[in-house]
């Protein structure tokens, strides 16, 4: 099992009541949050390659196709309720095209399966999306001093042309917003999170309150796990999605909303398929995107086509 070090004996005390391991010792010194990772090792169900685990296998399911994988590889996802004033909810999914290509955005209609839609935006990563007080972030590219930075679009702007024909092509409002990390961006209200990615160890994400015109003001950090892709905020958790490489499972880890510190007893922790990204819940579900099934990584552990899904409250 790969585990979390926890910061203190006392931490590492009641982490191992909550798994029934008995904390005594240099043993108490190094308890850890352990990840489940109990699996059968057959091939799995509903998606390629060797099951993550039954944990997982027995919550998710194949959901709506993933569009795009031939030229572009998904990264960011984000939830739109409403987003066609007739009551219908939309995933968007950020998606990085080939070297010195337009990004895209997607539509996807999860009640349908459909692809409704997409749109050029300007050359990205585009690892992170998120919606927040009728604005919609992507994550920009690096400035010319190395940092991270955060565009803003008008959700308008953007609802009008994922409904025309083609892919329009949408400008950025105003200029990109130096940010301390934006690997992963999530929406919760007027609330926008936005984290670095670390494949050596744990990082932090800042939240920032939205302004009406989409102006960001820093918040406090959180600290989030190694190698964090993306951040799903349902009313009491933060759900986090991270991932190392092509070959091995990725984890989702569960804790409490506005925890400032992972190591608390109530974190849960699963593995789930290689290389997830984006995470994020629209109608009761969580929806998680994969990047898998890119043009890029046919000898991934899993190539995964599909969003998968799972009830909220089954997490």
């Amino acid at each position: 099992m790969r585990a979390l070090v926890r910061k203190s004996v006392v931490a590492a005390v009641s982490g191992a009541l909550l798994f029934g391991v008995p904390a005594t010792g240099a043993a108490a010194e190094t308890a850890a949050i352990a990840c489940d990772d109990d699996s059968s090792g057959q091939d799995a169900s509903f998606y390629s390659g060797p099951s993550a685990g039954y944990t997982y296998d027995e919550k998710f399911s194949a959901g709506p196709k993933i569009p795009g994988l031939p030229e572009h590889t998904p990264q960011g996802l984000a939830a739109w309720n409403d987003w066609d004033g007739a009551g219908n909810g939309l995933l968007l999914i950020s998606a990085y095209g080939k070297d010195g290509s337009n990004a895209k955005i997607y539509g996807v209609d999860p009640a349908s399966g459909k692809t409704v839609g997409d749109v050029e935006i300007a050359e990205t990563h585009a690892s992170g999306i998120a919606i927040a007080r009728g604005w919609a972030f992507v994550t920009g590219r690096n400035n010319a001093e190395g940092h991270y930075t955060i565009r803003k679009y008008k959700l308008s702007e953007l609802a009008d042309a994922l409904k025309a024909e083609g892919s329009p092509y949408v400008k950025q409002i105003g200029e990109a917003r130096e940010v301390y990390g934006a690997s992963f961006l999530s929406g919760d209200g007027n609330t926008l999170y936005a984290g670095k990615y670390s494949r050596d160890g744990r990082e932090k994400m800042y939240a920032y309150s939205v302004a009406d015109d989409g102006a960001l003001t820093t918040g406090k950090s959180f600290e989030i796990p190694k190698g964090t892709q993306g951040l799903m905020v349902t009313g009491d958790k933060f759900v986090y999605s991270t991932s190392l490489s092509r070959d091995v499972r990725s984890n989702l880890y569960v804790i409490d909303k506005g925890a400032t510190d992972i190591d608390i007893p109530s974190t849960r922790c699963f593995r789930s398929p290689s290389m997830s990204e984006g995470i994020d819940d629209l109608g009761g579900n969580a929806y998680v995107l994969y990047e898998s099934g890119s043009y890029q990584y046919p000898d991934a552990r899993n190539v995964i086509e599909n969003l998968h899904k799972a009830p909220v409250a089954g997490l």
